[in-house]
């Protein structure tokens, strides 16, 4: 029985999104709920599962075209077999050679290798019935970076040192929406960022106490993220404002720390929440913090986890930043920037000491906060990472 793939129903804060893959071709068998589709939206990939056992017999949005939500993608043929919709056995033998490779790659498998001017006669298919898949022609040819066109790629000699080779690729909407929102930032505000210093080694010398307890106690690890997320929530309660937003002539105070923790993905930065982080203990911040780094990478995060959130942290310090200026991720007013550990000689009663100390950064809207509690609200927090035994008593 024929069924109707529709888009998935987009959030209100989303207006269309882009068919990104098609993991299935026309005549490819599908299982129940085998991803068969992503759809890019402005936040985050979407993916549409099959229905039942059965057959892809149409695609009716190629990848690449715009979709709105619950818009028709495909036609699907339940509990269909995948020989019913190949081509007949005797037709395929009686075609020429080249044919019957034409007829064995997919609309995907034909694109990419017309891209990389090559013939999916010379690659060798994994699909059902030796059928040439778009994974098929990415594995079997190099990614051509030449300006020249897909026509004569495939006569452009090896590269050499010296040549200028250049590759033009199209923005995608997640990129294009993170590049949206950082200009908006910049200019919609008045963003000003204070900075200061804090030392490491004490809550460096607790995690080598206790992190082998500790992981085995709860089952992850004890990083040093679930510390300045704590101390966050802490300094928030001392300074409301810095945990606000600005909704147009209004100021919104928000009663709870849904703090947002920056994570970096293969399609560019995202921003998940940590609801009631208040609430939330170590073990549980430092589980939520990995879960949503795996869910990241696989590009798995849902728009709900994505949406909302009164502050935000940023640690640039993984890729090995010194020293950055955060920018804001409106309507937030405020972000903090972590960085590099790295031994500095310290001043410490009147002696030179090496210790591990890592620079903050904290970007603030000067509309709605001044400078000085944004000061304060960054010694606050400095103060408590430095003396962790002050957020357990919450002093």
């Amino acid at each position: 029985m024929a069924t109707e793939i529709h888009a998935p129903a987009f959030p209100e804060s989303i207006q269309d999104g882009t068919i990104a893959t098609w993991h299935k071709q026309v005549g490819q068998a599908c299982q129940r709920d085998e991803i068969i589709a992503d759809i890019e939206t402005d936040k985050v990939v979407m993916e549409v599962t099959a229905p039942a056992d059965g057959v892809l017999t149409q695609i009716v949005k190629a990848e690449g075209d715009t979709v709105l939500s619950k818009e028709l993608i495909a036609i699907f043929e339940a509990g269909a077999s995948a020989a019913v919709q190949a081509p007949a056995p005797a037709a395929v033998a009686s075609a020429p050679p080249a044919t019957q490779a034409a007829a064995a790659a997919g609309p995907a498998a034909r694109k990419a290798a017309a891209e990389r001017g090559v013939d999916t006669a010379q690659i060798a298919g994994t699909g059902k019935g030796g059928r040439v898949t778009k994974q098929d022609v990415l594995a079997a040819t190099p990614v051509v970076t030449s300006s020249v066109s897909p026509a004569v790629a495939a006569s452009v000699p090896p590269l050499v040192p010296g040549e200028r080779i250049e590759k033009r690729v199209a923005m995608t909407r997640m990129r294009t929406r993170i590049a949206e929102r950082l200009l908006e930032a910049k200019q919609s505000t008045a963003m000003l960022t204070t900075f200061n210093e804090v030392n490491m080694a004490p809550i460096m010398a607790l995690r080598k106490q206790y992190g082998e307890k500790f992981e085995k106690a709860h089952g992850v690890r004890l990083g040093f993220m679930s510390f300045f997320i704590k101390a966050a929530v802490e300094a928030l309660k001392r300074y409301p404002a810095v945990n606000a937003s600005i909704d147009g002539q209004d100021i919104v105070y928000h009663g709870y720390q849904d703090i947002g923790v920056a994570v970096s993905s293969d399609k560019g930065l995202v921003v998940p929440i940590l609801r009631d982080a208040e609430a939330m203990s170590l073990a549980e911040m430092e589980a939520k913090v990995g879960e949503y780094g795996r869910k990241a990478k696989d590009g798995k995060l849902s728009i709900e986890e994505m949406t909302g959130g009164t502050f935000s942290i940023t640690n640039g310090g993984v890729f090995g930043s010194l020293l950055s200026t955060p920018i804001l991720n409106p309507p937030q007013t405020a972000i903090l920037g972590m960085h590099k550990i790295q031994e500095r000689p310290m001043a410490v009663n009147g002696q030179v000491v090496i210790l591990p100390m890592m620079y903050l950064a904290l970007s603030y809207d000067h509309r709605l906060i001044d400078g000085k509690e944004a000061v304060s609200f960054l010694v606050a927090i400095k103060d408590l990472v430095e003396d962790p035994a002050r957020l357990l008593l919450e002093i």
